[in-house]
C-alpha cells in the first residue's frame, strides 16, 4: 500500500506543486478532502514554528477521528508547510506575514494583488541594487498515530502525540523587480527573479521553478528522507 500523505492547505497551486515534485510513488490528500478539519492560528514568529503546529494539530486531530472516511488507504503523515517572502530592504518582511502582508491586522490571507501593491509601494524608492530578496519555506512531517486503545496508558499517548515533527528547510535567493510580469505561479511570483536568471517565476513557467523554488529545494529534502523511511533506493 502506498504512502499517503495529507498536504495541509487549501491551495492547489501549492498541492499541485508538491504533487509534481514529490512523485506519484505517493498517495496525497488535501483539506479540500477534510471540510471539517479544524482550521489552525499560526501565530508563531517563524515559518518553523508555524509549519509544525499546524502539522501536529491537524495529525492530532486525525488521529483522535478514527472514523474519518479514507478511501482505500491509510493516512501516514500530515505534511505542512510555511513560506514566504524575505526582503533585504524591508528587514526581512513581509516573512512570515507574506500572505497577509496587505491585511496585517487580520489572520486571514490578503488577495495576492493586495499583497503585491503593498510590496511595490514600500520599495519604490529602493533602487535595483538593494532589492535583493529570498523565498524561503519550512515543511513540517508528523506521522498519524494510530487510535488511542482504551486501556493504553495516555501518558505514552500522549508522549506519542507531542514528539516533534520532521523539519526540512529550502530558500532561493533573488530580487524584486519594479513592476510585475508573467501570468503563471501565484503570490509574489511575478516579482521575483531568481539568481541566474532574467524571468520571474510567473515567467519561468512550473517545470523550471520546481526545480529550483524554495518549496522544491525543501521537498527535496523530504523526499530523500523518505525514500530512507521506506528503505527505497535513491
Amino acid at each position: 500500500m502506498a504512502t499517503t500523505i495529507l498536504i495541509a492547505t487549501r491551495n492547489a497551486h501549492k498541492v499541485s506543486e508538491i504533487r509534481a515534485i514529490l512523485g506519484s510513488r505517493f498517495d496525497y490528500l488535501a483539506l479540500t478532502d477534510f471540510p471539517d478539519a479544524p482550521k489552525v492560528v499560526e501565530d508563531a514568529d517563524t515559518f518553523a514554528g508555524n509549519a509544525g503546529k499546524k502539522a501536529n494539530q491537524l495529525a492530532h486531530w486525525i488521529s483522535e477521528n478514527s472514523k474519518l472516511k479514507i478511501q482505500n488507504s491509510k493516512l501516514d503523515y500530515v505534511l505542512a508547510d510555511d513560506s514566504g517572502l524575505e526582503v533585504d530592504a524591508l528587514n526581512g518582511a513581509p516573512g512570515v506575514h507574506s500572505a497577509r502582508f496587505a491585511a496585517m491586522n487580520t489572520h486571514q490571507n490578503s488577495p495576492d494583488a493586495d499583497n503585491n501593491a503593498k510590496l511595490m509601494r514600500l520599495l519604490k524608492d529602493v533602487p535595483e541594487g538593494k532589492r535583493t530578496a529570498r523565498f524561503r519555506c519550512v515543511l513540517a512531517l508528523a506521522p498519524v498515530t494510530s487510535p488511542r486503545i482504551e486501556n493504553a496508558s495516555p501518558v505514552c499517548y500522549a508522549e506519542e502525540l507531542e514528539l516533534p515533527p520532521q523539519l526540512f528547510d529550502g530558500a532561493c535567493e533573488g530580487k524584486i523587480i519594479f513592476e510585475p510580469r508573467g501570468a503563471n505561479g501565484f503570490g509574489y511570483d511575478p516579482l521575483f527573479v531568481p539568481n541566474g536568471f532574467d524571468k520571474t517565476f510567473a515567467e519561468l513557467g512550473d517545470g523550471i521553478k520546481n526545480k529550483l523554488s524554495h518549496r522544491a529545494r525543501a521537498l527535496e529534502k523530504l523526499k530523500a528522507f523518505l525514500d530512507r523511511a521506506q528503505g527505497a533506493k535513491p
